[in-house]
């Protein structure tokens, strides 16, 4: 499984890396992010938002990115509960209020063994349900009480729906389609990333780097091309061409498949 970063300005390779298959996109989000900041921040490179695909969604991953100062851009995934939608959520109290102005208490956390997300269970007790003019509609036929559950992450995302839905999110979705999408594209279908024939993690990382490499190189080449004619333009191409090398051959300290803005 390859990670990449791409330069959203210039669609330059920033990042590459390979994870074992077994693992999920969103389990290697935080190593990812801690490793990605540490390049940026050698570079003086401020980041704010972290645009990523459906893949790299969690309750964990949002709450993560919000620790670290960055704006999440990822569509969540659809294992994310909300609470009803006709009930009002408490945030103070941390309970429900249904239509008929009943409250539905928080009563555990617990992990979800179909999914091994964290939820929280919201519970009402049977005599507060039993005389509701609602309780059949609201129940089913046989429900004594009002058990709901809710991702435990709730406010993280709904705190990143509400980006995704905005303005921005949709002009950062087009940003990863068009940055990174077309990036992992050239490497497998040029670069020679569609099947890497090593064994092991150490090996596969070269393949990925080599690739890497030349495709950054014929970008630095295609950039640099007019300003190579005068003597200062060589001199800053062959300055470049250095940085790059030093840049990719750090890479396996450094990952991501996110286009950064």
């Amino acid at each position: 499984m390859s990670q990449l970063s791409v330069d959203t300005a210039h669609h330059v390779i920033t990042d590459i890396r390979a994870y074992h298959a077994d693992g999920k996109d969103n389990q290697q989000l935080p190593d990812i992010v801690n490793r990605l900041q540490s390049r940026l921040w050698q570079q003086g490179l401020y980041w704010e938002n972290c645009v990523a695909d459906t893949g790299y969604s969690s309750g964990e991953n949002y709450a993560f990115l919000e620790n670290e100062g960055l704006q999440s851009f990822i569509p969540p995934h659809g294992t994310y509960k909300g609470g009803p939608t006709d009930f009002i959520y408490n945030e103070i109290e941390d309970n429900y209020t249904c239509p008929q102005g009943k409250v539905i208490p928080f009563t555990k956390i617990f992990s979800d063994y179909r999914t091994g997300t964290k939820k929280k269970e919201y519970r009402a007790r049977k005599h507060v349900c039993i005389a509701c003019p609602l309780k059949t509609r609201c129940l089913g036929k046989s429900a004594q009480e009002k058990k709901f559950s809710v991702t435990y992450y709730r406010a993280e995302y709904e705190r990143n729906i509400k980006r995704v839905n905005s303005p921005q999110g949709r002009y950062m979705k087009g940003k990863r389609q068009s940055t990174v999408e077309p990036v992992f594209g050239t490497l497998t279908q040029f670069m020679g990333m569609r099947k890497i024939n090593t064994i092991g993690i150490k090996q596969a990382n070269k393949v990925m780097h080599l690739s890497a490499i030349a495709y950054n190189l014929k970008k630095y080449l295609k950039f640099e091309q007019k300003r190579s004619n005068s003597g200062l333009g060589q001199c800053a191409f062959i300055i470049n061409i250095k940085r790059t090398f030093q840049n990719l051959f750090l890479i396996d300290v450094r990952p991501s498949k996110l286009s950064l803005s």
